[in-house]
């Protein structure tokens, strides 16, 4: 199992296809340059030119692969598909980047995928048990061996019965030698936006990915929803009973980039109310409101233009700290958050602080900020996190602690303020939550997000176990058996 080493929650990747275009690759990789927050690990394109799929993947961020004009040059023709990988299911490395290529019986296909499969590993253990060989360690490869595996003769009917078999979170875009096609889980899990760029359609996680490309945005695919892009033309195929959406509510909280269109707004604006909630919620009078950078600043502009209570950047973020530096040795490892943070003494000292930020998954990062901040002269230091205490892990492409790391299933409130050796501490309620995010109080119709993280209520079970017990992560990489 991938050990969970940091205390943000991380999305698993970023998708962007486009149809009809003459710099089709050129446009997806600039597409994942807008969609880079969603995954670092690594990169890929797979490009069509009529005859051929042509393919270059990479470790590492876009910037440092694809701004050559040589890579780019290897991938011709008018359709590509490119994929940002964050791994949440296998390991890290080469053969687990996607998009993955597989030449069917009927012509070539290619696939990009958002999210996780819940059941991924039993179905890969059925495949295997029929034939099938697996060259990665990745969820997404069962669904491409699962459409490799479906008797029906069209490419269509291939994967509409793979997405019966399939349960999850998850956005894909496939590729073939003729179509472009977009999916959405049942319950909307994953994003996924249409997008147009003069007679191409576009496929993408984000409208940001849009935005960079000049491309219209036309509207989010919509959930249990099938696009099929053929000779200019989008076709909609809903072969799902239809239920309500149900969005993950962090793509609101935290991994939307804050210009990205979340159901009609900006992200940003999202994240300024939640800030305007907690401030309504919160009780203690302060000098000054101060966000960790950088996702704590649309909640902390929120906070402090409802508290009327100033804002300053008390903490400033270093943006050119790469891994290869923070990472060498141990002395340089011990160094911490001052490696990305530094603290604006002369605002601090004195002051009584409310800090900030969008959400405490294991709370050690915030310990750190907090011990920074009395050194550097604040007298109190008030802790406020702009959504709820996070207590249950995901299934559905989020990485994570289990249950037992998460800080606010194993402690109260002021056992969570005595580990972060703050004056108090306190989070957006339930019903700020809601009325932040759709402007009503939460009642019986809802959940209309997947809140899970919160409240415990799962939209979908995870069926695989691993040793008997329920896994919080998919592993396509562990030897245990599976019951």
């Amino acid at each position: 199992m991938k050990k969970f080493n940091f205390d943000k929650l991380k999305e698993e990747c970023g998708i962007f296809g486009i149809s009809n275009h003459n710099d089709a690759a050129r446009l997806v990789a600039l597409g994942l340059h807008a969609l880079q927050h969603r995954g670092q690990e690594g990169c890929g394109i797979v490009s069509f030119d009529g005859k051929t799929f042509h393919s270059e993947k990479r470790q590492g961020l876009v910037g440092d692969h694809f701004t050559n004009l040589e890579t780019i040059k290897k991938l011709p023709g008018k359709s590509a598909i490119g994929h940002n990988r964050y791994s949440t299911t296998g390991e890290t490395s080469l053969r687990n980047i996607q998009p993955f290529f597989a030449d069917l019986f009927h012509g070539g296909l290619s696939i990009a995928h958002n999210g996780n499969l819940t059941n991924a590993i039993s179905l890969r253990n059925d495949l295997v048990k029929n034939g099938s060989i697996f060259r990665t360690t990745s969820d997404t490869e069962t669904i491409v061996q699962l459409i490799a595996k479906s008797k029906r003769e069209k490419i269509i009917d291939k994967i509409t019965e793979t997405l019966f078999k399939i349960q999850g979170g998850y956005s894909l875009v496939i590729m073939t030698n003729k179509k472009l096609i977009g999916v959405r889980d049942p319950l909307g899990i994953r994003p996924l936006v249409i997008g147009k760029l003069g007679d191409s359609y576009i496929f993408a996680s984000e409208t940001c990915a849009l935005d960079i490309v000049d491309a219209k945005f036309i509207r989010e695919v919509e959930n249990g929803e099938m696009i099929i892009i053929e000779n200019n033309t989008l076709k909609s195929i809903k072969p799902f009973n239809k239920i309500k959406a149900r969005p993950c509510i962090f793509e609101y909280i935290y991994f939307a980039r804050p210009d990205s269109i979340l159901n009609g707004e900006c992200a940003y604006e999202y994240r300024k109310r939640l800030g305007e909630e907690l401030a309504k919620e919160n009780n203690i009078n302060a000098d000054i409101v101060v966000p960790v950078p950088d996702s704590g600043v649309p909640a902390a502009i929120g906070f402090s233009q409802s508290s009327k209570i100033k804002f300053e950047l008390g903490l400033i973020r270093n943006h050119y700290v790469g891994r290869t530096f923070i990472e060498p040795t141990q002395n340089i490892r011990s160094f911490g958050v001052k490696l990305k943070l530094s603290s604006t003494k002369s605002i601090l000292k004195n002051k009584s602080v409310i800090l900030i930020d969008d959400s405490l998954v294991r709370g050690t990062t915030c310990n750190k900020i907090v011990k920074m901040l009395y050194k550097a002269g604040a007298k109190e230091v008030h802790v406020r996190i702009a959504c709820p205490e996070i207590k249950y892990p995901d299934f559905y492409g989020v990485d994570m602690p289990t249950k037992k790391e998460l800080l606010s299933n194993s402690k109260d409130k002021n056992e969570i303020c005595d580990y972060l050796e703050a004056k108090s501490i306190d989070f957006l309620s339930i019903d700020g939550l809601y009325k932040a995010l759709i402007k009503e109080k939460r009642n019986d119709n809802y959940p209309q997000f997947s809140d899970h993280y919160f409240t415990g209520e799962y939209p979908i079970k995870a069926l695989d176990k691993l040793g008997g017990e329920k896994i919080t992560q998919l592993s396509l990489l562990s030897n245990k058996s599976i019951s």
